[in-house]
């Protein structure tokens, strides 16, 4: 079989992998949402295409192609954090053909190939194409906006190689942070180094070079692609031996026996399972690490600077702060314990003592992004009142729409292999519709009840719909439970494939 076969046959099984996957009903009707919140995104880059055409066009200052890549910087970063949530590494959709006599490298190359190529990487062109007709079409003509069109797309496919490398690299190994850090940090050198006008002058003029086709810079920009394509296929071919092979295993670690746990009983138990969990476990690990990090970085940020001070983003980073280790975390619930559900489903109730201990567990974590951001109270940009009334909305109803997902979250998470394995999360499009809603859910129903009420009584409302999800979690908790039950020979099917 020469190569092009082998990417004939690779693309003909990557279109039909969602088929074969047993969530393939559930994210059906989840696509749909999702296509829904995708075609929203739509008309919002094509809105935001027209008041950037507007403000250009009266401009004359700035061309509208110097406009583009003056903002291209924060666009190229926004890309970026997105795809984390959307976009499947290559060595990831490598392992079903890993005992196939067949070239490992040409499987990569393939997959590289198709995420390059994926309708994904066009959703930029919403902004772009508005944009170049209104504001470079008629000031440059056909020719010159079709090489300011093809640019900003390559542009777009060299982050998405970027994004590949990077993802490879921290799935081995959370120290790589350090490398997108270090390369955007670069980027916005000229804002750190003097004002955010500075950056837009600096970049403006990458505009000319590539509107009108300079043959120097396409040739540096190919240049860095074919760089970052052969990095690639070295750096996952390295990271998917070495997982195969076992290379780098390490030896279990005496873990404290949390004695003091045994007076809490089964819950004490279970809490116990949690702990060891994050303890032992690369991948629950590192989810429980990121959270932690980024709720400590955004507390900080939102504490001590004035970034997110107007009336949307201080009420949508607030409900994030508290929501962020659910979103991460709390929404793979069922994921990891898919790799030994045979055992809970041992004893009467295990599933509940589980679901509940999780609860408290994650209930007890809010006091973390709490003592981080008292010291808005005494700052005050924050009231208690609207910290607590968050806090306990979060731990209501925003923790009660997470734990759904226990009934629907049918595939088991590999605790420690990350390099060849998926995520539940990046295959099973439901979980992304949840994270949405609890992020975006509590911002929506805070500007409403602010257009009736003052802000006393929207929190307090918020505040007292919190604690009945709370006083009465044992109900609502019980519920999933019975509907996990009523279909635990499907979940324990997919779980087991």
């Amino acid at each position: 079989m020469n190569r092009l076969q082998i990417y004939r046959s690779l693309y003909e099984h990557n279109k039909l992998k969602s088929r074969r996957s047993p969530i393939f009903e559930q994210n059906t009707v989840a696509k749909v949402f999702v296509g829904i919140g995708a075609a929203f995104t739509v008309l919002y880059l094509v809105f935001i295409a027209i008041i950037l055409s507007l403000s250009v066009n009266g401009s004359s200052w700035i061309e509208g192609y110097e406009m583009m890549f003056a903002i291209l910087p924060f666009i190229l970063a926004l890309d970026f954090l997105l795809r984390f949530m959307l976009q499947q590494t290559p060595t990831q959709l490598i392992h079903p053909y890993l005992i196939l006599p067949m070239p490992k490298r040409s499987c990569i190359e393939a997959f590289l190939i198709f995420s390059m190529l994926s309708g994904g990487n066009l959703i930029w062109l919403a902004l772009f194409v508005p944009f170049s007709i209104m504001s470079v079409l008629f000031q440059t003509g056909v020719f010159h906006t079709l090489s300011f069109l093809i640019s900003l797309q390559l542009f777009i496919v060299m982050n998405s190689l970027f994004y590949n490398l990077c993802r490879t690299l921290i799935s081995n190994n959370i120290l790589w942070w350090a490398v997108p850090i270090s390369v955007y940090a670069l980027i916005f050198t000229p804002w750190i180094l003097n004002d955010i006008g500075y950056i837009f002058e600096f970049y403006a003029h990458g505009g000319e070079f590539f509107t009108y086709a300079n043959p120097l810079a396409y040739l540096c920009l190919l240049c860095v692609l074919i760089l970052l394509f052969l990095v690639n296929i070295k750096i996952q071919g390295y990271y998917v031996y070495k997982e195969v092979s076992g290379q780098g295993s390490k030896q279990l670690k005496r873990v404290s026996t949390f004695n003091f746990l045994n007076r809490f009983g089964e819950t004490g138990e279970f809490l116990k399972l949690e702990i060891k969990s994050i303890m032992r476990n690369k991948n629950v690990r590192s989810s429980f690490v990121i959270g932690t990090i980024i709720t400590g970085i955004l507390s900080l940020i939102i504490a001590y600077t004035d970034i997110y001070s107007d009336s949307f983003s201080s009420k949508f980073w607030l409900v994030y702060v508290f929501v962020l280790y659910g979103a991460i975390t709390l929404v793979k619930v069922m994921g990891y314990e898919g790799n030994y559900i045979d055992g809970l489903m041992v004893h009467k109730e295990n599933i509940l003592a589980l679901l509940r201990t999780k609860y408290y567990f994650y209930i007890s974590l809010l006091a973390f992004p709490m003592l981080l951001m008292l010291p808005t109270v005494f700052s005050g940009k924050y009231t208690l009142l609207q910290l607590v009334s968050i806090a306990l909305f979060t731990a209501g109803p925003e923790f009660c729409i997470l734990m759904q997902m226990a009934v629907y979250n049918r595939q088991s998470i590999p605790l420690n292999t990350k390099i060849i394995a998926k995520g539940s999360v990046e295959t099973n499009w439901l979980p992304v519709v949840a994270e949405f809603v609890v992020m975006f859910l509590p911002v929506i129903i805070i500007s409403i009840l602010s257009a009736f009420f003052s802000d006393l009584v929207t929190y307090i409302i918020l505040l007292t719909t919190g604690m009945l999800f709370i006083v009465f979690h044992e109900v609502w908790l019980r519920n999933i439970y019975r509907r996990f039950m009523a279909r635990r020979y499907v979940n324990m099917d997919s779980f087991r494939a």
